[in-house]
């Protein structure tokens, strides 16, 4: 059987080209013995069942998969996973896409192109090719509640008044907290009126730039980009550090605001916390609306199980929606993730599944959530700075070990959210004033000291 598919590419010059021949079968193959040990067991079996890849062209690798619930899933859930899963096997791969398309190992025998060819009108169904948009992002399966209502607001407002109000709209938050679903949201209704709009990510954004500098159409990327009425920016802290990337996004954010162009972003966190964003992009971030989009109080969170429950007809039980509720704190992803799993146990078995059964169900495929402690964060920095963890909690003032208490209380008030009395008391019975000090001290530090900020950051890393 021969499963392997020509990859061909240019150099930096533009002069020599390669052509390598990649077995997809044993690349994907490779990807699923890793990803198999990065989840539980029943996640692997429930969403990378009968998945394959059907084709790898112009860097971009099309998983096929079986379903449309599983390709929603994989692309909600695993998509970073799957992409630095395959990157790591191959550098041919910079992207990830996905298609229905049943596996038919005879069919791959005899010819490849049956197989590439499945079910892409079903892919081009689902996302417009034209602008990345998802039409199941829609402001009416949005589900609003009071941790989300401001950011509904400002997003409603926007897709009312493109490019007037709110420019640009900055939406910040978590994994998993809806940026997503809101800010395509956003495109798909301004779409409606006939507005060009544009979604992507910022990663895709800087793969499209330097393939645009290494095959001279910089010219034509610029072209493109300008010519939108609505651009929106999914994940814009990946460009954090991209210096080149950052510049002609400064540029491209000019001549769009200047022409009144919608502009919209997301982001992980606060534009003004992105560590390594430049100090004009970050200015231009804040012209318009930054709106935080937390987690999900307990009562939004069973608002939100219902109203997914209802979009896909299934009937949840009151004491199963608190459960799910009570169970998975903060994340609407992973929500929807548990509401999947369940739909697909359900459809299997033919069934409603009862609350006993759906116990089961999340316990076998969560993970263990692990939660912080706070000896853990003074037990990585004094490893870090190379000094006893006994020394953190004493009275010294020594220097050796002053800067890394600071830091012990930067991190557990910016990161965790630890209150200043809890961060005092836990680190000596220190006074709260003092924490507020050492805190806003490092802040200030930060400004102007790129080796503390090195050093915090290898610190975060530690910590995950």
């Amino acid at each position: 059987m021969n499963s392997s598919i020509t990859h061909t590419h240019q150099s930096s010059h533009n002069s020599i080209v390669h052509t390598e021949q990649v077995d997809v079968k044993q690349l994907w193959d490779d990807a699923l013995v890793k990803i198999e040990l990065s989840i539980t067991t029943a996640n692997f079996k429930t969403w990378f069942r009968d998945t394959h890849i059907v084709a790898l062209e112009d860097g971009t690798a099309t998983i096929g998969v079986p379903s449309v619930f599983v390709k929603d899933w994989l692309q909600d859930k695993f998509q970073t996973m799957i992409l630095k899963t395959l990157r790591d096997l191959t550098p041919h791969v910079r992207s990830v896409e996905y298609t229905v398309a049943q596996r038919n190992d005879k069919k791959q025998e005899s010819t490849k192109n049956q197989t590439v060819n499945a079910a892409l009108p079903l892919e081009d169904y689902y996302i417009n090719k034209s602008d990345n948009l998802n039409p199941k992002y829609s402001f009416d399966t949005f589900v609003v509640g009071p941790y989300n209502a401001l950011a509904h607001a400002a997003a409603k407002t926007v897709s009312e008044k493109p490019g007037i109000t709110y420019n640009p709209l900055f939406i910040y938050g978590k994994t998993g907290h809806g940026k997503t679903h809101l800010i395509q949201a956003v495109g798909n209704h301004i779409k409606k009126i006939g507005k060009k709009v544009f979604y992507v990510t910022s990663e895709r954004f800087a793969v499209d730039y330097f393939n645009a500098l290494q095959s001279g159409t910089a010219n034509n990327f610029k072209d493109k980009y300008r010519q939108y009425d609505v651009l929106i920016m999914d994940d814009i802290q990946f460009l954090a550090t991209k210096e080149k990337t950052q510049e002609e996004l400064f540029h491209l954010f000019n001549a769009l605001h200047d022409n009144n162009k919608q502009i919209v972003f997301s982001s992980d966190q606060h534009p003004a916390l992105l560590n390594g964003m430049e100090e004009r992009l970050q200015s231009r971030f804040a012209q318009g609306m930054i709106v935080d989009l937390p987690a999900p109080d307990l009562e939004s969170r069973a608002a939100i199980l219902r109203a997914k429950s209802a979009q896909n007809s299934i009937v949840l039980s009151d004491d199963v929606v608190d459960h799910l509720a009570e169970s998975i704190e903060g994340n609407v992803r992973e929500l929807e993730g548990a509401l999947n799993t369940i739909m697909c146990q359900s459809q299997l078995l033919g069934r409603t599944l009862s609350i006993e059964e759906v116990r089961t169900i999340i316990k076998n495929s969560s993970r263990p959530r692990k939660t912080l402690a706070i000896t853990d964060v003074v037990e990585k920095v004094a490893r870090y700075y190379d000094i006893d963890q006994a020394s953190i909690y004493e009275k010294t003032r020594r220097k050796e070990v002053v800067k890394p208490r600071q830091i012990i209380m930067y991190i557990l008030r910016e990161d965790f959210q630890v209150s200043y009395p809890a961060i005092g008391k836990k680190l000596g019975g220190r006074d709260h004033t003092t924490v507020i000090h050492s805190c806003e001290k490092i802040k200030g530090e930060l400004k102007h000291n790129g080796e503390l900020e090195e050093e915090i950051t290898q610190v975060r890393l530690l910590l995950k």
